[in-house]
């Protein structure tokens, strides 16, 4: 197992469980779905990167990828750390690991 397949793992399950602090502590359903599916599309992309698909890879780069522009914009706005900024450098870091395997490979 590399650590692009850790990276998103990780990245998802992050996501997930933002998107429930958040549906908890906001009552935000946007949260909650968002958090959600971006987490489920991750642990997917992990999955099959597991499998040997290589399209895993690129899914994985691409929600993570939006993920950050995302957390990166509601940082700008916000001005507060948690959750966006803590996301947005995870999810950097994921990137980066994600994009180096695939430029490794």
């Amino acid at each position: 197992m590399n650590l692009s397949i850790i990276a998103a793992f990780a990245y998802g399950i992050l996501a997930i469980i933002g998107g429930i602090i958040g549906y908890i502590q906001a009552t935000s359903k946007v949260s909650l779905l968002s958090g959600s599916i971006s987490g489920l599309l991750l642990i997917l992309a992990a999955y099959f990167q597991l499998q040997g698909q290589t399209w895993g890879s690129i899914l994985a780069v691409i929600v993570t990828a939006v993920l950050v522009v995302v957390f990166a914009f509601r940082l700008a706005k916000t001005r507060k750390f948690m959750p966006a900024g803590l996301m947005t450098i995870l999810g950097m870091l994921s990137l980066a690991v994600m994009v180096n395997q695939m430029v490794g490979n």
